[in-house]
């Protein structure tokens, strides 16, 4: 449900340009969506995780020198900024204090070693890195139809297969309790 609630707005964003062909329109469709978003989540859990205020701020700023300016340039270096503002955050948070960021958003769920964090944050950092790379290169080197489906899908589905492998890594690396239930004469 939170990935579907973090997409909503680009979903938005993606509808409006395939019913107005604007990258300006469907860009000043976006800011109160994402305002909408935020404000949503801030009812419903009482509280804002700073990636959505990053996000927040990424969008309204470069949102709207898009819609100021009617330069879609600007919305499309939006994506490759947050995502590299999230690596550096994510790398920086391997020096700094003795948690990882990916440690302190999971390990209320998840039990790993410490190397296993720092491994996981790096793998992190690796993506982000990369995802704001491919956005660059889909959003100045294809038209921009094909960035806005990318913007959506692409992004979307790169995210999910992330995650999907990052499960597989954490299953490698999870501590286990022992099993309270087996005999004790084993």
């Amino acid at each position: 449900m939170k990935l579907i609630l973090d997409f909503l707005p680009i979903v938005i964003f993606f509808v409006v340009y395939k019913f107005t062909g604007d990258l300006v329109t469907a860009t000043a469709v976006l800011i109160p969506a994402t305002m909408i978003q935020i404000a949503y989540i801030k009812w419903s859990t009482g509280k804002v995780e700073k990636m959505h205020l990053v996000t927040l701020i990424m969008v309204i700023f470069f949102g709207g020198l898009t819609v100021l300016l009617k330069d879609g340039v600007f919305i499309k270096w939006k994506p490759t900024v947050v995502n590299w503002l999230f690596a550096v955050v994510f790398l920086g948070s391997q020096f700094i204090g003795k948690k990882t960021v990916v440690q302190r958003i999971m390990e209320s769920g998840v039990k790993m070693p410490e190397h296993a964090w720092r491994g996981l944050n790096l793998v992190w950092v690796g993506f982000f890195t990369v995802m704001g790379l491919v956005n660059l290169y889909v959003a100045f080197n294809f038209s921009e139809e094909v960035w806005v489906d990318f913007k959506l899908f692409g992004m979307l589905g790169l995210t999910i297969v992330f995650i999907v492998l990052q499960g597989f890594y954490m299953v490698r690396h999870m501590e286990h309790k022992p099993d309270s239930n087996k005999n004790e004469e084993e």
